[in-house]
């Protein structure tokens, strides 16, 4: 047995007589609210008008606008979506997907970008909603340093939901809003 374990024992064990009485158990948990369909509001076809900050953590108050179309889809018996964007704006086209994946046990949604350009997945945006405003979160790199990043989704209850994409490079003290989406449902 080696000496720092054999001294921990000894220390241990000359410990007051008395014992404390066993702690109480902790109180169970607040059940969490089932947010299975907390993203129904996208589902359909949608007219997408986008705003998107030209150069992101630089000071920059360049905006490029795109519109274009996109779908939404739900897969897996509402616990996942796939959302589609299709834009062109000034500066090119943006041909975009979503992944969305509901977790039943943490009652949290993992948003899942991709880009055509790039060919790959982003790491996960995690969160859910609350009175109709969704919070979603990650921490990722960009131009070699690491952001935090906040996507907002707002005005669910209307015909024309709110995204906002923003970064933070200092711990979440201020956010830069950098990606403004307005969506028009298409009947």
């Amino acid at each position: 047995m080696s000496a720092l374990v054999l001294a921990l024992g000894l220390l241990w064990n000359t410990g007051d007589a008395q014992t404390a009485a066993p702690a109480a158990p902790p109180p169970p948990l607040k059940p969490l609210r089932d947010g299975q369909h907390d993203f129904d509001f996208l589902l359909g076809k949608w007219k997408y008008h986008l705003k998107r900050l030209e150069n992101p953590l630089t000071g920059s108050t360049k905006w490029v606008e795109f519109d274009g179309a996109g779908e939404c889809r739900s897969i897996w018996n509402g616990k996942a979506q796939l959302d589609t964007l299709d834009v062109n704006g000034p500066t090119g086209h943006i041909e975009g997907l979503t992944l969305r994946l509901y977790g039943p046990e943490s009652h949290q949604w993992s948003l899942y970008w991709s880009n055509a350009v790039k060919g790959t997945v982003d790491i996960p945006t995690v969160g859910s909603f609350k009175d109709g405003r969704g919070e979603f979160f990650d921490q990722e790199s960009y131009r070699g340093r690491m952001i935090l990043v906040r996507y907002v989704w707002s005005a669910t209850t209307s015909r024309s939901p709110h995204f906002e994409q923003s970064f933070s490079e200092d711990g979440g003290k201020t956010w830069e809003v950098n990606w403004i989406t307005d969506q028009i449902k298409v009947e």
